[in-house]
This record gives C-alpha cells, sequence and structure tokens, in this order.
C-alpha cells in the first residue's frame, strides 16, 4: 500500500487541480491520499469525486482522506497543524477557514499598500485575486506572480527574496490563529490534528506536550525533508506519548525540472491504520 497525507492543490499554494492529483496518484499506485489545502477543503468533493468516477471506470478504488493544513504563529514561530477526517460541516472548523480566509486578504491588502508606497509597483488586489482558484486561500505564491506580472521583477523567486520574505520591509506578517486554537478546532469537528513537519519546529517536545491538553493526536513522522534520524527520533515522540503518526510528501505540484513529490517518500502501510483506528476512537468517544 502506498499512501501520501500532505499534499496541496490549486485550493491554496499547489500547481495541480484536485481532479489532476487524483489521477497523478492512480498512475503511480497510490491507494491513500489527503489534500491537506492551507486553511482550506476546498478541495475535497472535487477530488473525492473524481476518484468515485475512477473506479466505476477502472474497478480500483482510492480512499481520500478529509484533510487541511492551518497556519499558525505562536512566539514569533510559524507552526503547521494538519487535520484529519473532520466533519467538514462543523461550525468550529467552518468558523475558523473564514477566519483565517479573512486573515489571509487582510495580509494581502497590506502587503500590496507597501508595495504601492515603498516599491512603487503598480499592484492592485485584483491582480493578486485573479489568480486564485474560486474559494481558495490566497498566498505568498499568487502576490509573487503578481510581482512578476507587472514587471517588478524577472521571477517568482526574485520576488520571494525582495519583497515577501518575512525580513522583506515590504513583507507583512498575517495575523493567524494560535496552533492551541487549530488542534481545538480540528478536534471539536470530530478530526485528527497533527504537528506538520516538526522538523521546522524549536523545541518539539514541550510543544507536542502543551498541544496534547488541547487534542493534539499525532505527529508526522514521515516527510520528505526528515533524515532518519529525525524519523526516529519523531517516532520515539509518538512512542512516548500515544501519538499516532502520519506522513507525506507536502507535495505542491511538478517543480521547474518536472519532478513530482507526490507519492514519493517512504510512509509504512501501518500508517494508515494507525489512522483509521483513531477516527474510530474518536466516533466511539463522541457518543
Amino acid at each position: 500500500m502506498k499512501l501520501d497525507l500532505h499534499i496541496h492543490s490549486v485550493y491554496s499554494d499547489g500547481t495541480l487541480t484536485p481532479e489532476q492529483i487524483v489521477d497523478a496518484a492512480y498512475e503511480l499506485g497510490l491507494s491513500a491520499i489527503s489534500i491537506t489545502d492551507h486553511d482550506n477543503v476546498g478541495s475535497f468533493e472535487l477530488a473525492k469525486k473524481h476518484a468515485d468516477l475512477l473506479e466505476s471506470q477502472t474497478g480500483k478504488q482510492m480512499e481520500i482522506i478529509p484533510g487541511i493544513e492551518v497556519n499558525t504563529i505562536w512566539e514569533g514561530q510559524e507552526i503547521h497543524i494538519l487535520g484529519y477526517h473532520m466533519n467538514l460541516n462543523a461550525k468550529p472548523l467552518a468558523e475558523l477557514i473564514k477566519y483565517q480566509q479573512h486573515a489571509r486578504l487582510e495580509q494581502t491588502y497590506k502587503i500590496i499598500e507597501k508595495l504601492n508606497k515603498e516599491a512603487k509597483m503598480p499592484i492592485k488586489i485584483e491582480d493578486v485575486t485573479s489568480l486564485v482558484m474560486e474559494g481558495g486561500s490566497i498566498g505568498r505564491p499568487h502576490i509573487a506572480k503578481s510581482i512578476v506580472n507587472v514587471g517588478g521583477t524577472k521571477s517568482v523567486l526574485e520576488a520571494y527574496s525582495k519583497y515577501i520574505n518575512d525580513k522583506s520591509p515590504t513583507y507583512v506578517r498575517r495575523i493567524t490563529v494560535s496552533p492551541h486554537e487549530a488542534v481545538e478546532t480540528i478536534y471539536e469537528s470530530g478530526g485528527i490534528p497533527v504537528i506538520a513537519h516538526p522538523c521546522d519546529l524549536e523545541n518539539v517536545e514541550s510543544l507536542v506536550k502543551d498541544l496534547m491538553n488541547f487534542g493534539l493526536r499525532g505527529i508526522e513522522v514521515y516527510h520528505r525533508k526528515h533524515s532518519p534520524a529525525m524519523v526516529e527520533y519523531y517516532s520515539t515522540l509518538t512512542e512516548e506519548y500515544g501519538l499516532i503518526v502520519t506522513g507525506g510528501s507536502d507535495c505542491h505540484g511538478p517543480k521547474a525540472n518536472k519532478q513530482l513529490f507526490l507519492g514519493k517518500n517512504f510512509i509504512p502501510e501501518w500508517v494508515i491504520s494507525g489512522l483509521r483506528e483513531e477516527k474510530n476512537r474518536l466516533e466511539i468517544a463522541a457518543k
């Protein structure tokens, strides 16, 4: 069994549609995937519908797991929280997404204002929003493309480097929820909250213990940026604190060299079983 539980589509900062992701996953022989767009769940129904269509045509099944990646900030550190198997109609989840979407738009307005005044760049909000999938999450990739489109830089990488990296004078950090709020909301919405790519974080163990008080249930142990030593360390943490293991490629679409990370990093088969068991446990506990 091959799986990938961390994928991004055009509903956030990915370049593939949900249907294209499903097609690619079928070709690669994946049996379970989760599209975890930033602050967005719009891809799920489209991916599920397409997978059902392919199953009816080929007889081959592929599990589409509801997912999300919530961007949070805590004590100056950006922390991403993955969520799986949420009730997508749950009020707490809907309110969280609404808040995050508004925060993303407000951040974009402020960055555009700075680009206009300080960089003398003629960017309008429509230049950015026109690049975003309807209902999708606006983000830095869209701002970077807008900068290129108005002739501000020659490439997206240059736009990031000059204007929208964390230390740039024209960048404005987003006002967002805390990881505690994200974990609690996912848990209250019937989902399984998981810390994403912990290799990017400081003091992971203390953060894990803190977030467990709010419902944290897993760690993304397997990630393409994790070395074998990291995998071993994070696996030890899950065993010590009774958490589940998840993993994914964090694929955002084909790279410039057409390389696609989808399904490329090793994830043990038992990971999906652990996720299902945790889902069942939460459902029983909720009754």
